[in-house]
């Protein structure tokens, strides 16, 4: 089945020319499965996305390996690929590993980042802030610009520290959490709640205020997890 291409995948059809074919198809899939077009637990055939993304078999199949390091796709040893099963033990498992990594990366980040880390951090909260404002005003046309607003922040509060895996496998855990998001539409109730809960990660970071800072990132991704839980309870299994 053909899927319209989402505003993310066209921009990776942009980069292309930078990337390798592998690389391509596995942003390409990535992206598909995180915005719920291919459902969890679903099969994904090699031969079928070679025709439709023009790469071969052996493309398709490393990017598909690839996928199932970042624990979105499952190999099924000769009976070959499926989207990674959701269920709310995983949501909870994701959120303490998130917790864990993120906290870590802000702990490090307030202590050592200098003046090109706070830049970053302002010009990302800013960017966010303004995210924000469209999604209360226009929630079903500003959704993937306030996600994409929102890891950049999550970003920006790790970027100061010296990791790179830090940072890697932050980036692996925030994928799977925005796949949960987008299952749940986001909740709008919600919304002015995290408004807030980020203006007081962003203020007590940018203060250097370590304790504060951790203390609000917690509660913001804890809360998150609670709200996706009691959206996602009726569709998904504990």
């Amino acid at each position: 089945m053909n899927f319209p291409a989402t505003e993310k995948e066209v921009k990776i059809a942009v980069d292309s020319k930078s990337l390798t074919a592998v690389e391509t198809v596995y942003r390409s899939i990535r992206e598909r499965i995180i915005n719920g077009l291919y459902l969890h637990g679903s099969k994904l055939r090699v031969e079928p996305l070679a025709r439709e993304m023009k790469v071969s078999g052996s493309t398709v199949r490393e990017a598909l390996t690839r996928l199932s390091s970042d624990r979105l796709v499952m190999i099924e040893g000769r009976k070959g690929f499926r989207v990674m099963p959701m269920s709310l033990d995983d949501l909870r498992d994701i959120t303490r590993a998130r917790m864990t990594l993120e906290c870590a990366a802000l702990h490090e980040s307030i202590a050592v980042g200098g003046d090109d880390w706070e830049v970053q951090l302002v010009s990302a909260y800013h960017r966010l802030t303004l995210a924000e404002e469209r999604l209360l005003q226009r929630p079903d046309e500003s959704f993937s610009h306030w996600e994409d607003a929102n890891k950049l922040f999550h970003d920006a509060l790790g970027a100061g520290a010296s990791s790179e895996w830090l940072r890697h496998f932050g980036d692996i855990l925030f994928h799977q959490s925005e796949r949960y998001r987008r299952s749940s539409s986001c909740v709008p109730s919600s919304r002015e709640d995290v408004r807030e809960e980020h203006k007081r990660i962003f203020d007590a970071t940018i203060n250097r205020n370590s304790e504060e800072a951790l203390d609000a990132l917690r509660n913001h991704i804890e809360r998150s997890q609670k709200v996706l839980q009691k959206s996602l309870k009726n569709d998904l299994s504990a």
